[in-house]
C-alpha cells in the first residue's frame, strides 16, 4: 500500500476517534438536560398546584429543555452519520482493517450512542395529561400511611406527622387524612390538607422505591417509637442490607455525651427534606 493511502487511513482513523469524543460530549450534555426536564417532571408531580402558580413560566422553561434535548440529539445523529461514512471508507477493499483495539472503541462508542437515543426519547405528556396522572397518584394513596405537614403555612415552625389516607377529592385537589396517635382527649384528629402537604413514603416491602441519598444529605424521617418526622442528616450513604435502615443524625437530638446519637430508621420512613422546611 502506498503512504499516501496509509496516511489516509490513519487521518481516518483519527477522524472516528475525534468523532467519538464528540459523541461522549454530546451524551453528557443530554444527561444534564434530561436530568432538568426529569426534576421539573418529579416537581410537578409532587406539586400539580405549580402549573397553576407558575403558569407560562414554567411550561416556557421545559419548552426550551425539549429543544435543547431535540437538537442534541439532531447533533449527535449528525456526528453517527459521519462516522457511519468514515467507517465506510476504512473498510473499502484495498485498505487496511481496523485493529481489534480501535474497533472496541468504535463499538464502546456506537453503543454509548444508543443509550443516548434512548434516554432521549422521554414522553412528552401535555400539562393536563400530566395533571391527570398526578391525581391519579394520588388518589391511589387511599389507606396509605403518608407524612402530612399539618400546620398551617403561616405558622412559625413545621410540623409533620404519620397519618393515614382516607380520601382524595379530585375537585379540591385535598386529602383528608386520619392521625391515628390519640390526644390528651382520647380522640384521633382530622385532617384536610392540599396535595402540597403530603409526601407518600417509599413503599413497604419494595426496598428499591427508595431513595439513595449522599452522605451529609438533609432527610425528613420519622424519630423512632414517635409517629412524627423532625430534620436529620444522612451519616451512612449506604442503607444496611439486612434492615434496609439508614443511619441518621437528628437535628437537636443531644445524647448524654453531648453528641448527636446516630439512629437507624426504615426507608419507608425517611423522605427527602421538603423545600422551605421550617425548624
Amino acid at each position: 500500500m502506498s503512504s499516501s493511502s496509509s496516511s489516509a487511513a490513519a487521518m481516518d482513523v483519527g477522524g472516528i476517534f475525534e468523532h467519538s469524543k464528540e459523541l461522549d460530549r454530546l451524551r453528557k450534555e443530554q444527561d444534564v438536560v434530561l436530568s432538568e426536564i426529569n426534576r421539573i417532571h418529579k416537581k410537578l408531580q409532587s406539586t400539580p398546584e405549580m402549573v397553576e402558580k407558575s403558569g407560562d413560566n414554567l411550561l416556557s422553561r421545559l419548552r426550551t429543555l425539549y429543544v435543547q434535548a431535540k437538537d442534541l440529539a439532531e447533533n449527535e445523529m449528525n456526528t453517527s452519520n459521519m462516522l457511519v461514512g468514515q467507517l465506510d471508507t476504512l473498510l473499502q477493499p484495498g485498505l487496511p482493517a481496523v485493529p481489534a483495539a480501535q474497533r472496541k472503541k468504535i463499538e464502546v462508542s456506537e453503543q454509548k450512542k444508543k443509550r443516548v437515543k434512548a434516554d432521549s426519547e422521554i414522553p412528552r405528556l401535555s400539562p393536563a395529561a400530566s395533571i391527570r396522572i398526578q391525581l391519579d397518584n394520588a388518589a391511589s394513596l387511599k389507606g396509605e400511611r403518608v407524612a402530612a405537614r399539618v400546620r398551617a403555612d403561616d405558622a412559625e415552625k413545621d410540623e409533620w406527622l404519620v397519618v393515614k389516607v382516607i380520601h382524595f377529592d379530585r375537585e379540591t385537589k385535598e386529602f383528608e387524612v386520619l392521625d391515628e396517635d390519640e390526644d390528651e382527649g382520647n380522640v384521633q384528629r382530622k385532617y384536610k390538607l392540599p396535595m402540597s402537604r403530603i409526601i407518600p413514603f417509599p413503599k413497604r416491602g419494595e426496598p428499591s422505591s427508595a431513595q439513595d441519598f449522599p452522605l451529609g444529605s438533609h432527610v425528613l424521617a420519622v424519630y423512632p417509637t414517635t409517629t412524627a418526622l423532625y430534620k436529620a442528616t444522612v451519616v451512612n450513604p449506604h442503607r444496611k442490607r439486612k434492615t434496609d435502615d439508614y443511619l441518621l443524625e437528628f437535628d437537636d437530638d443531644e445524647g448524654d455525651d453531648g453528641c448527636l446519637p446516630q439512629r437507624a430508621v426504615p426507608f419507608d420512613e425517611v423522605v427527602a427534606l421538603p423545600e422551605g422546611y421550617r425548624q
